[in-house]
């Protein structure tokens, strides 16, 4: 994987560059720009190499469809703000596009193609299809790591047809990665949440060799709790996961590898109510379990405060009601404290954790953030992605 920083002729060179720019609108209006401002680093440097830059990138899920809600305008609007730069949105069928003349039609220096997924071809992950949008440019770089895990015709095909390299923020996302695989400085620990076990499953097998504590918290952790026989109401639990319970516990207790769950918790007979400490086995059958308790809360301080090095993917609790986000935000509040005083090296990733962090205004307290979800978990566990591969 070569970085674009190693290109050294970029001068008026035709530019595919695929970005995610994949931010929750409402109302046509951007709620969340930290995936945008993340790759301005990308853009303004392609810029000063008077670069001619055509973006691609996606919102959403329309599988094909055109669909108003979800097309790249907003984007392209707030773009054209921060970069004080032209840029254009094209909404041209992209077959229709000629290659010969795209930019003396469209004069300006950033060209954005219309939602890639508005065509089925993408996720189809079509050869044909990359192979058209590729005759638009001369290289082809990836800066959309969190898309790197799809097998997608923007991400592994196009690199096919050109010479290809890395974006500025993608290399940033696999160097912090690599330091938590390879280069980790111990003890070390991994909070990770989330409501399936099994989506995780790998990760945290792949982390119980390496990784001296794992802390289990949001949904998945009431598998554990149940499983250690505790009530836990109408809490969110995935079915069928004994096993991979005890896989964990087995694998745990080989590597020497502690594994943490809740010890008590914030729990609520609706998503929208009010919070109540309960200790486990106080726990009614009317009641969910929202977030982690206060004793909990401390024992988890004293992990972080006992480590060098930590992993945070997966809220604690339902953020997105205030009464059950104290376990994230005194999660983020103790990492904070490590990291202003040069005692830990942190990374954190997950599209739900960085919202939080967004809301507390905090993210550039972190050593790392990648707004991945699913690549980021991947490329942890071991995986080789599709994008990145295709850049080797």
């Amino acid at each position: 994987m070569r970085s674009i920083l190693k290109e050294k002729n970029l001068n008026n060179k035709k530019i595919l560059l695929r970005l995610d720019l994949n931010v929750p609108l409402e109302n046509g209006k951007i709620i969340d720009t930290t995936r945008i401002d993340k790759i301005l680093p990308t853009l303004n440097y392609l810029i000063q190499q008077k670069s001619k830059i055509i973006i691609l990138s996606h919102v959403g899920r329309p599988k094909g469809e055109i669909l108003k809600e979800l097309s790249l305008k907003p984007i392209c609007i707030y773009l054209r703000k921060k970069l004080n730069a032209g840029v254009k949105l094209i909404t041209k069928n992209i077959y229709k596009i000629n290659s010969k003349d795209f930019f003396k039609i469209f004069d300006e220096q950033i060209l954005i193609l219309e939602n890639i997924r508005f065509y089925a071809e993408e996720e189809k992950n079509d050869h044909k299809f990359a192979k058209h949008i590729a005759n638009l440019g001369d290289i082809f770089v990836n800066d959309a790591f969190s898309c790197s895990h799809r097998a997608h015709a923007s991400i592994q095909q196009i690199p096919k047809f050109l010479p290809s390299f890395s974006g500025l923020q993608l290399d940033l996302e696999v160097n912090a990665l690599n330091k938590i695989i390879t280069q980790i400085t111990k003890p070390i620990t991994c909070v990770i949440g989330g409501s399936k076990i099994s989506t995780k499953i790998n990760i945290i097998k792949n982390f119980i060799p390496k990784f001296d504590n794992i802390i289990i918290v949001g949904g998945m952790a009431n598998n554990f709790i149940e499983y250690f026989g505790n009530n836990i109401g109408k809490s969110i639990k995935e079915k069928n996961c004994n096993h991979i319970v005890e896989e964990i516990i087995s694998l745990s207790n080989k590597e020497g590898c502690k594994i943490f769950y809740p010890e008590d918790v914030i729990v609520s007979k609706e998503l929208n109510g009010n919070s109540q400490k309960k200790k486990l086995e106080h726990i009614l059958s009317d009641e969910m379990i929202l977030d982690i308790g206060p004793k909990t809360i401390n024992k988890i301080k004293i992990i972080i405060n006992n480590s060098k090095t930590i992993l945070w993917n997966g809220p604690a609790g339902y953020c997105e009601n205030p009464n059950f986000a104290n376990g994230s935000i005194e999660i983020a509040k103790k990492i904070i404290e490590s990291n202003k005083a040069n005692k830990i090296f942190s990374v954190v990733g997950g599209g739900d954790t960085v919202s939080l962090l967004n809301r507390l205004n905090v993210i550039g307290n972190f050593n790392f953030v990648s707004t991945a979800g699913g690549a980021f978990l991947e490329y942890l566990e071991g995986k080789k992605l599709p994008g990145i591969t295709a850049l080797d």
